[in-house]
């Protein structure tokens, strides 16, 4: 044999096996969104008792990982459960999620939610773009954080409603499937809204359950504000919603989402009083990862979510434009208090925006990132903070917009603009 032959068959040979991960890879679907369902035995489920689904979709060559928390309402009542309201008012997804979720019309948009998951966006470029995708949708009304069963009858006492928060569990699955099936050198769990939350109480179960190297968490719109029980309402506007929702989602029950976190990681006890403190209890227990929170100060959603049920009076005005200035001043108070908290960790940031048109100014990294720039700090949009909370080579940014006019007159963004007009109908 000649030895140009056997040279060839030697390259062949090794050109091959150096391929073979990549095949093998390529073997499965990748670059489309694919379903994976929990497993049925592990309790995991959307609220309605159906299994729970969530969705893939792989980039060849890469070990960076973006897990999306989906945002939408939040249930402990009847009606609100059963999703009879408006989508600030109930739960998302009442009927379940099913395997083809990613081809219907929802809050996940056929996966283009957001900039983050959409990888040929023409609206945005985004680093996220050429990592691993995991999409969690959103089918249990407790943020992703419960893990307990409700009956509800205050709306029908002849029939009541048996209702499975199982978001926290869900949540657990899907860490566990990405452990098995993505090995990440890199890790970003984040979300938009109530995903947000979700990904903030459950980024250290992720976290040590994906185990990568280096991790991030992104909170768009769905704050743990600082709300001490030793304290009252009047100073932490947000303590009877903690109130509440510890209670109908059984974060302090066995399996519960605080239970877990305490049991291991028992110097986060401060967060047993506080749910708010696992910003900083986060930021203290892994110092070498990045924490990011954004959220505008005229978000008129979440605010409205956080206060409506606990403050009758104020949900008792009639006009619209005053009831979400009585709103917005809670949450100011509340934002207040959680940016002076935040600036304890050195390796958290923050940005706040004033406005835009889109849904009352709730969620930043949603349909695009129009309308999301801190201009009298130049930043030009939350493209430049998301670069900022994977980036180690510079502080943090923390911007509060300190402008409170020019966000009403930037020129116009034709889809917001359009959806501002009727977004009093459905939030």
């Amino acid at each position: 044999m000649k030895l140009s032959t056997v040279v060839r068959a030697a390259g062949q040979a090794l050109a091959l096996s150096l391929a073979w991960p990549m095949l093998a890879q390529a073997s499965t679907a990748y670059l489309k969104w694919v379903p994976v369902q929990a497993p049925v035995a592990s309790g995991a489920s959307c609220g309605n008792g159906t299994p729970y689904h969530f969705f893939v979709n792989r980039a060849i060559g890469t070990r960076k990982t973006l897990i999306y928390f989906e945002g939408g309402g939040a249930c402990w009542q009847q009606r609100e459960c059963l999703g009879k309201g408006k989508f600030s008012e109930v739960a998302t997804n009442p009927d379940g999620v099913p395997a083809n979720y990613l081809s219907q019309v929802n809050l996940a948009a056929f996966g283009m939610v957001s900039p983050m998951i959409w990888r040929l966006s023409p609206l945005t470029r985004t680093v996220t773009q050429s990592w691993n995708l995991v999409y969690v949708p959103y089918c249990t009304g407790d943020v992703h954080t419960g893990n307990a069963v409700g009956v509800y009858g205050d709306q029908t006492p002849s029939s009541p409603l048996t209702y499975y928060h199982r978001g926290h569990v869900n949540a657990q699955q899907v860490a566990k499937w990405v452990a098995a099936n993505l090995p990440s050198d890199e890790l970003l769990v984040s979300g938009f809204s109530a995903g947000s939350t979700g990904a903030t109480a459950n980024y250290a179960m992720v976290r040590d359950t994906v185990r990568p190297a280096r991790a991030s968490m992104l909170n768009d719109a769905g704050p743990l504000f600082p709300a001490p029980q030793s304290s009252t309402a009047e100073q932490h506007p947000s303590l009877p919603l903690h109130n509440r929702i510890r209670q109908a989602w059984g974060f302090d029950r066995p399996g519960g989402v605080l239970t877990n976190l305490l049991s291991r990681y028992p110097q986060m006890e401060p967060v047993r009083s506080d749910l708010g403190a696992i910003n900083n209890a986060l930021a203290r227990q892994f110092p070498q990862d990045r924490f990011g929170y954004a959220v505008m100060q005229q978000d008129g959603v979440f605010s409205t979510f956080s206060y409506r049920l606990f403050n009758p009076d104020i949900a008792g005005i009639t006009d619209t434009r005053q009831r979400d200035a009585a709103y917005n001043k809670l949450w100011r108070k509340d934002l207040a208090n959680w940016t002076a908290q935040l600036d304890q960790s050195p390796n958290i940031g923050y940005y706040v925006p004033l406005f835009r048109p889109l849904i009352k100014s709730h969620t930043l990294t949603t349909l695009d990132y129009a309308g999301t720039a801190i201009e009298d700090q130049g930043h030009r949009s939350i493209e430049t903070f998301i670069q900022n909370t994977l980036d180690r080579s510079k502080p943090p940014i923390r911007a509060v917009e300190r402008d409170q006019v020019s966000d009403y007159f930037r020129p116009a963004d034709g889809i917001q603009w359009l959806i501002f007009l009727f977004q009093d109908l459905f939030v």
